[in-house]
């Protein structure tokens, strides 16, 4: 993605204000990836997958190595991203995680057997390049709030060479924040997301197509047999995509079969809700394109979505009036200038979630020839 390659791009920033994904989302993959019978949409453990390995993951779109570092089962891990300012940066955190592992280790602790023979790396490259990795050498891979960026035509081919048979390949995304305790502040937010009103949304600026396919849930990532039959003339190489959704009731027009409830959320303040919007590659590019932007009154635009956010918030759940508990002593005026309406203290708390849509990839152990 060309935005996060830039140099003026704030890695650091992006690590410390982007949500985090729970560990029940790596647990529910590893589930997935030990069982060999289980399809994604099934709660319940079917057959135990005996043949499951647990040697080589591969983290694809890395970034900062957020997930690199969740991937605890395996022995080796590699991160991978085509950034070298990410690549710098998950490099710095892999050793600030193996100072506080020395430290613990001077200090007597014991650690588990995984940590003390694990190792970790991250390499340069993007996900349709992978010829540093061998075949059939990798037992999962991973994509997280990446696989948008793909070019699947390329991609599948590469997970069809370096996955070992019976590996699994998990892709997600998550899609626009949402307060369930604010759920009127919905339009809103979908507005300075997706409108290209440019006096108050950065919508035109995603880079596309990556951006819709994030917006449609994934639903645009082919099957892998369509893809392989006509670039390699393989056939069945993996078992059909499993996609699921996290998104509980926010996207009523998925698949309820495939439907699960959130498991992405965070407390946050509200400011660290505008940190956050920061970080958003689209705001980035309408920087570059409206520097005029930032001398506006109101401030960027950035800031004038965040202060609505807060203004609605005040006005309680409904946004029918009553103010909300939290609301800040200090007031700010309206457009018009002519009223002052109250705003939620930045320092306070608000709960956020996010819908999560995966796609799950199984390699198959018995693979037909050549068509």
């Amino acid at each position: 993605m060309a935005t996060f390659s830039k140099t003026t791009f704030d890695t650091l920033s992006y690590a410390s204000s982007r949500p985090t994904y729970p560990r029940s989302l790596y647990n529910y993959i590893f589930d997935f990836h030990r069982d060999r019978d289980r399809r994604s949409s099934q709660c319940l453990k079917t057959g135990v997958n005996a043949d499951a390995r647990w040697e080589r993951a591969v983290d694809l779109g890395c970034g900062t190595g957020q997930a690199t570092f969740e991937l605890t089962p395996f022995t080796h891990v590699i991160g991978v991203d085509p950034s070298e300012n990410m690549i710098l940066s998950a490099r710095e955190a892999m050793k600030k995680r193996q100072l506080l592992v020395d430290v613990a280790s001077d200090a007597g602790s014991q650690l588990p057997p995984q940590n003390r023979r694990r190792t970790t790396e991250f390499v340069q490259s993007p996900a349709e390049s992978l010829d540093f990795i061998a075949d059939d050498s990798v037992d999962l891979i991973i994509a997280a709030q990446s696989c948008h960026w793909f070019d699947w035509s390329r991609v599948w081919p590469q997970f069809a060479r370096i996955l070992h048979k019976g590996g699994t390949a998990a892709a997600w995304v998550y899609s626009e924040f949402r307060f369930p305790d604010y759920p009127h502040l919905t339009p809103q937010i979908l507005h300075y997301s997706e409108s290209h009103d440019i006096t108050s949304s950065i919508g035109r600026y995603w880079q596309q197509p990556g951006r819709s396919i994030l917006s449609r849930h994934l639903l645009d990532v082919p099957e892998p047999s369509s893809i392989l039959a006509t670039t390699t003339g393989t056939r069945n190489v993996f078992e059909p995509l499993d996609r699921v959704y996290f998104t509980g009731s926010y996207f009523p027009e998925l698949p309820s079969s495939q439907t699960l409830p959130v498991l992405m959320r965070k407390r946050m303040t509200w400011s660290d809700i505008l940190s956050y919007l920061e970080t958003w590659s689209a705001l980035h590019t309408f920087r570059e394109v409206h520097p005029e932007d930032a001398k506006n009154p109101e401030g960027p635009v950035e800031v004038r979505f965040w202060n609505s956010l807060r203004r609605g918030a005040a006005m309680g759940a409904s946004g029918s009036g009553s103010l909300h508990a939290g609301t800040a002593d200090v007031s700010e005026q309206n457009r018009t200038g002519s009223q002052k309406c109250e705003m939620v203290d930045p320092d306070a708390e608000v709960n956020v979630e996010w819908g999560v849509a995966m796609i799950l990839a199984r390699k198959k152990y018995d693979i037909e020839g050549r068509s």
